[in-house]
C-alpha cells in the first residue's frame, strides 16, 4: 500500500480545522506510510509533539488488562468461568455470587461502577467528594463502588463497566503477587519491545511525554488534567503510549507473540453485541459484518486525553491516533478509513 501527498494534506486539512494535537501513525504488514506530529506536547514551554511522543490512552489500555488475564488463564492460574468470590480476597457484601472473570472482561457483570458513564458526563465531578491524589492504587478504587448494589444481574447485558476493570487489575496481583503495574510491564510490554511506554505519575512524566490540556473554549482558556485524573494509570486504563510502540502491541498480538493462536482468538471473539455493527470481545471492540470481523479498535476518552488505535486485518493495516486534548483521534481516524478502504465516514 502506498501513501502519496493527498492523504497527508487531507489530515493536514483536518487537523487545522479541529485544531488536532497529537500524532497519526499509519502501518501496514510492510512499513510506515505515514507518521506526522501535531501540536504542543507542552503549550507553557511550546515544546511540539513528535511521532514518538508518548501520549496518556485512557480506556484505550484497557485491551492489556484482558490480554494479561488470557496469560494467567493460559498458565492455569484462572479460568473464564472462574467466580469473582473464588479468584480474590475482597468482600464485596451486595455483588453477586456468580459474576465471573468472563462477564468482567465484556463489561456484562451487572455490578456497580465508579464512574457510569450511563449516568455521569463528567469524569471529574468524581473528585468533588474524593481527592483525585488520594487514588494512588487499585485497593483505593474500591470504596467508590464496594458496597453498592448490583445494576443488574451476571450475563443480562452490556453496560460498560470500569469497576470491572479495577478488579481484574486486583486479581492479576493478587495471582502474580506483583503490581499491576509492574506485571504489564514486564509480561505485554517488554515482550512486545514497547520500551517508551508504561504507567507513568502525572506529577513524575518522564521526557518526551505529552500533558494532557482541558480547553474551556467559551471562556479561551486551558488548563492541565494534573488534576482531572488519577495521578497514575492502572488496569481499567491510562497507560501512557508512543504511536510506534502501540503499532508494536498489534504485530505481537496478531502474531501470536503475546498468547497462543487459540488463547488470541479467544480474546477476540465478539461476545456481545453493542450496537447494528460494532462488538465487544476481552477488552476490545470488533467492527462485524455478516460474521466478517474488518475492524479491531480501541478507544479511550478522560480530561486531557484521547486515543483511538484500529487494526484492519484484511488490509493488514494499523492506525494509532493519540491525542492530548479531549477530542480530534475519532475525526481523523475517519479520514484515513475514507481514503485507504473507501468507507463511509462513521463505519
Amino acid at each position: 500500500m502506498r501513501i502519496h501527498k493527498e492523504l497527508p494534506e487531507m489530515i493536514h486539512d483536518k487537523s487545522k480545522d479541529i485544531s488536532f494535537s497529537g500524532v497519526v501513525y499509519v502501518k501496514d504488514r510492510e512499513q510506515v506510510l505515514l507518521k506526522k506530529a501535531y501540536g504542543y506536547a507542552d503549550r507553557a514551554e511550546k515544546r511540539l509533539n513528535t511521532y514518538n511522543t508518548r501520549f496518556g490512552t485512557a480506556s484505550g489500555s484497557k485491551l492489556f488488562t484482558a490480554v494479561a488475564v488470557c496469560r494467567l488463564v493460559e498458565q492455569g492460574q484462572l479460568e473464564f468461568d472462574t467466580p469473582l468470590a473464588d479468584c480474590l480476597a475482597i468482600e464485596f457484601p451486595y455483588f453477586n455470587k456468580d459474576v465471573t472473570i468472563h462477564h468482567l472482561l465484556t463489561h456484562t457483570s451487572g455490578l456497580p461502577d465508579y464512574f457510569d458513564e450511563e449516568v455521569m458526563e463528567d469524569y471529574e465531578d468524581l473528585w468533588t467528594d474524593v481527592p483525585v491524589y488520594k487514588i494512588e492504587t487499585l485497593k483505593d478504587f474500591l470504596p467508590l463502588f464496594q458496597k453498592k448494589p448490583m445494576n443488574g444481574g451476571p450475563g443480562e447485558r452490556f453496560h460498560y463497566n470500569n469497576a470491572a476493570y479495577i478488579l481484574l487489575g486486583l486479581i492479576i496481583e493478587q495471582q502474580t503477587g506483583e503490581a499491576y503495574t509492574d506485571y504489564v510491564k514486564s509480561e505485554i510490554f517488554d515482550r512486545c519491545g514497547m520500551y517508551d511506554s508504561g504507567y507513568f505519575s502525572l506529577d513524575q512524566l518522564p521526557v518526551n511525554t505529552a500533558i494532557g490540556y482541558i480547553d474551556d473554549k467559551e471562556k479561551g482558556t486551558w488548563r492541565t488534567n494534573v488534576y482531572s485524573i488519577p495521578k497514575q494509570g492502572g488496569s481499567d486504563g491510562g497507560a501512557f503510549l508512543s504511536a510506534p510502540d502501540m503499532a508494536k502491541f498489534w504485530e505481537a498480538l496478531f502474531q501470536y507473540e503475546l498468547l497462543s493462536e487459540e488463547m488470541t482468538s479467544r480474546l477476540l471473539q465478539p461476545y456481545v453485541q453493542v450496537n447494528e455493527m460494532i462488538y465487544y470481545g476481552y477488552g476490545i471492540w470488533l467492527n462485524q459484518k455478516d460474521e466478517h470481523i474488518y475492524k479491531y479498535h480501541v478507544m479511550g476518552c478522560d480530561p486531557g486525553v484521547s486515543f483511538r488505535s484500529s487494526y484492519y486485518p484484511d488490509a493488514g493495516l494499523i492506525t494509532v491516533v493519540p491525542s492530548n486534548q479531549e477530542s480530534g483521534p475519532f475525526e481523523v481516524t475517519d479520514v484515513i478509513e475514507d481514503f485507504l478502504l473507501g468507507w463511509n465516514s462513521g463505519k
